[in-house]
């Protein structure tokens, strides 16, 4: 699914350099401060996986994601119960250690929305797998392998792989409080150039790689940079 930029505004906090971005299908709200921004973290939503009934027979689900200030969503999915999302969500990554929290909710016109169960998503080894600062690796290997413990959400052991000259974690989140459903996921790490990074990579590497990001990231970067007070994209 394609997202678009449809306006970035100057932010109404005290820090000039702070920019609020609202995207048209995945309602991202951010404000980050460009300096303290280490990379971008690209999230695949895939699908959701028997996910439970909350209308007649079945759901019309879709799935939020939430860091602090940042909240991005994918697209309704009507009356399924194993929704195919394939959805691309953005996150500005300043804290590793601030939760990123996943929620599905069933979309009711008439009564509120209905959730169906959360989730959080833990970075924290695929972060580690990307300082290790590995190169050329051969496609499909597997740089580690994430256990399911009482600390994740994990359903299934999840695979930190080399993939076309990039590391992406694949993993199936079990949801909570709900009585069933799970939530398939690809993490994708993005640096760029000013971006702090993770402490493996440097500039010229970080520059190499923004022209590989999709053309809505980097008019992410640029609106985080320029701090213009009114940026149109369609």
């Amino acid at each position: 699914m394609k997202t678009r930029f449809l306006e970035g505004r100057q932010c109404q906090c005290q820090c000039h350099t702070h920019t609020r971005l609202l995207l048209s299908s995945n309602t991202l709200e951010s404000c980050a401060s460009m300096e303290n921004v280490m990379g971008l973290l690209r999230i695949k939503v895939k699908r959701g996986i028997n996910l439970a009934v909350r209308d007649a027979r079945s759901s019309d689900p879709y799935l939020v994601i939430t860091m602090a200030h940042q909240k991005l969503k994918t697209r309704v999915v009507k009356k399924t119960c194993n929704p195919d999302w394939n959805d691309e969500l953005t996150l500005s990554i300043s804290d590793p250690n601030i939760p990123i929290k996943l929620t599905v909710y069933d979309k009711d016109t008439i009564t509120g929305d209905d959730k169906m169960g959360d989730a959080e998503v833990d970075i924290k080894p695929y972060l580690a797998s990307m300082r290790m600062g590995l190169q050329n690796l051969p496609t499909g290997c597997v740089v580690s392998r994430v256990q399911p413990t009482r600390q994740n959400c994990l359903a299934d052991e999840s695979s930190i792989v080399w993939e076309n000259g990039k590391i992406t974690q694949h993993m199936i989140l079990r949801l909570n409080n709900v009585e069933c459903g799970e939530v398939e996921l690809q993490l994708e790490w993005i640096e760029f150039a000013g971006s702090k990074g993770l402490g493996t990579q440097d500039s010229k590497w970080r520059e190499h790689t923004f022209t590989k990001r999709r053309p809505w990231e980097q008019r992410h970067l640029f609106a985080l940079s320029s701090g213009s007070k009114k940026l149109r994209y369609i």
